[in-house]
């Protein structure tokens, strides 16, 4: 089947973090090692996945007592796959532009041009603290990344370039060689904020929003969306997901029902209990998990909202849903990742690219 550059694109969550992804005591055929990530790298390239997406921690808490740094672990996943894009996650702050710009400007040279980058503005003071780093008050976080990002864009696509900014600047630096990939490397952000969104809308590439209800994400997009047109800019939107896909909606129902009832209590409470202190510090008073009961957080990400739980067909219908309201790509996660990606690249995806296609023949046809 023809896949049109309009296509939903599929990203999943790289388990570099121990503890799977979901607060929860449940089983998780899932493993943080090097060699399980290298094998489900390649079965998700294999099953249709374009993107994947490494997780940035440098302390334990909330289960995952075990981290491998997102950078270098990106790169390593790159070397053994042949299509796949990584999203490295980065946190200003620990990292420099200077670095990270001449870092990420290697691995894309070496890969051909497949590396990406999720600028994390950071919501968890407790890290920062761990590690020595300045947090500065919630919207000068903003303030911060968006320089970080205007100053990897520059120098990445800009000789001699200078830059005068609040918390980093240049003086004629060229960097050589630059990235493959032109006019620079790719840039997603997250966040929910109002500051996150009008960063996104000014200077991103992508913006990923936590899981939600299609009309929810509608209201994000449309949001962003406005706020980029009126920059002559276009930013792509990612959801995030946890997707149970069985083959009977009773089934995925349980495996959730599960999940939630062997959650890690201790953890949960703990992760809402940093959540609410970061909503707080925004001038709106509310963040990401605002909204997000317990059972949410059980999904730290907000991945239950977006109910891709069910069967194939139900699933695949929901994909497309998402996609009707601006949606361009689906982070996903799963609870045992390499058997559930390749059940979803088998059974999900297939279904997913008829109902596409389905589509364009109707407006096709109503436009001739």
């Amino acid at each position: 089947m023809t896949i049109t550059a309009s296509a939903i694109k599929f990203a999943y969550w790289v388990p570099n973090v121990s503890g799977g992804l979901v607060v929860s005591n449940i089983e998780q055929r899932t493993d943080w090692s090097y060699d399980y990530n290298v094998r489900l790298a390649q079965a998700a390239e294999r099953s249709g996945f374009e993107y994947a997406l490494t997780q940035i921690r440098f302390t334990a808490g909330y289960g995952a007592d075990n981290q491998h740094e997102s950078v270098s672990f990106s790169h390593a996943l790159l070397a053994k796959t042949e299509k796949l894009r990584v999203i490295a996650a980065i946190l200003p702050g620990p990292w420099k532009p200077a670095l990270a710009a001449k870092q990420l400007a290697t691995i894309d040279y070496l890969t051909q041009g497949r590396i990406a980058i999720n600028v994390v503005s950071g919501w968890f003071r407790g890290e920062f603290d761990a590690i020595g780093e300045p947090w500065p008050e919630h919207d000068e976080r903003y303030v911060r990344s968006e320089e970080f990002i205007r100053t990897l864009k520059g120098v990445w696509s800009t000789d001699n370039y200078s830059f005068e900014g609040k918390y980093y600047q240049f003086q004629n630096y060229t960097l050589k060689p630059k990235p493959l990939q032109k006019p620079y490397i790719e840039v997603f952000q997250g966040g929910s904020s109002r500051a996150a969104r009008d960063m996104a809308a000014r200077v991103s590439d992508w913006y990923f929003t936590n899981g939600n209800s299609v009309e929810e994400i509608k209201k994000q997009v449309d949001d962003v969306r406005g706020k980029a047109k009126l920059a002559n800019r276009d930013v792509k939107i990612g959801v995030n997901a946890f997707i149970i896909a069985r083959d009977t909606e009773e089934e995925a129902k349980a495996v959730l029902n599960d999940i939630i009832a062997q959650a890690n209590v201790e953890a949960v409470n703990a992760f809402g209990d940093a959540t609410r202190e970061a909503g707080a510090a925004a001038p709106e008073r509310e963040g990401n998990w605002a909204k997000s009961t317990f059972d949410d957080l059980v999904q730290y990400n907000d991945g239950f909202k977006t109910n891709l739980i069910g069967t194939p067909q139900q699933i695949a219908e929901r994909i497309v849903a998402l996609k009707n309201v601006g949606v361009d790509l689906v982070l996903s996660g799963f609870l045992h990742f390499i058997e559930e990606v390749e059940y979803f690249g088998e059974k999900v995806l297939p279904l997913v690219r008829q109902l596409e296609q389905q589509q364009e023949i109707q407006l096709e046809a109503k436009s001739a």
